[in-house]
């Protein structure tokens, strides 16, 4: 029972949450974004799938942290860049999101009535598949954040459960404000686009210090 008075365990259980937190903004965003093209009463659960979904994928992460940190070693090397399974993942990541928010934006700005069907017809399950892609993305750039912060396991589960909490909360308010601004979305849009930059830059290791992004 010693961790109850231990000033350095709650100090990194604090601030890992409120990175956590800070680092789930932007998958908080796309779950609103991608959630969008449902119906207005599948949107909020799709959501909430889609955090409890990411919680169970961080929780199993931590589970794996050697494993993990092995993914930051390179298995080949392109010239003089060496490429790991992490660089693979975020580069990935970070492409699949300039084409969503490309791809929203398009359907916002030009798709016209067409675009509206399209997203009308948008599939719970291709919402879903979409969501799981970026929480794997997501996931593993939140759990080497952890990694990085603290070694005791229970801490870094603890953080990211009151992270993927406080998101829950905030999911029906933010995708409410969301959808009764435009301008507001189009922002959200744009912010995608900067995060999958930052992404694919992570992966070229040049990294962007999210405080600019």
């Amino acid at each position: 029972m010693e961790w109850i008075f231990s000033f350095e365990i709650w100090a990194s259980l604090l601030t890992l949450t409120v990175m956590e937190i800070v680092l789930g903004i932007d998958n908080l965003v796309f779950l609103t974004i991608a959630a969008s093209g449902l119906p207005e009463e599948k949107r909020l659960p799709v959501q909430r799938l889609g955090l409890i979904a990411a919680l169970v994928m961080r929780i199993i992460f931590l589970a794996m942290v050697v494993w993990i940190t092995k993914l930051t070693v390179p298995v080949f090397t392109f010239g003089d860049h060496a490429v790991s399974w992490r660089d693979l993942i975020l580069l990935f990541g970070g492409l699949f999101l300039l084409w969503k928010g490309t791809q929203e934006i398009h359907q916002e700005v030009e798709g016209g009535h067409e675009g509206r069907l399209a997203k009308a017809s948008t599939s719970v399950s291709a919402v879903i598949v979409q969501i799981m892609i970026l929480d794997l993305v997501f996931s593993l750039d939140s759990i080497i954040t952890a990694i990085g912060l603290t070694d005791l396991l229970w801490v870094m589960i603890a953080a990211v459960s009151i992270a993927i909490a406080v998101m829950m909360f905030a999911a029906k308010p933010v995708g409410t404000f969301i959808e009764e601004h435009p301008t507001t979305k189009m922002l959200a849009l744009s912010f995608l686009i900067l995060i999958g930059a930052a992404l694919i830059a992570d992966a070229l290791h040049f990294h962007i210090p999210r405080g600019y992004v």
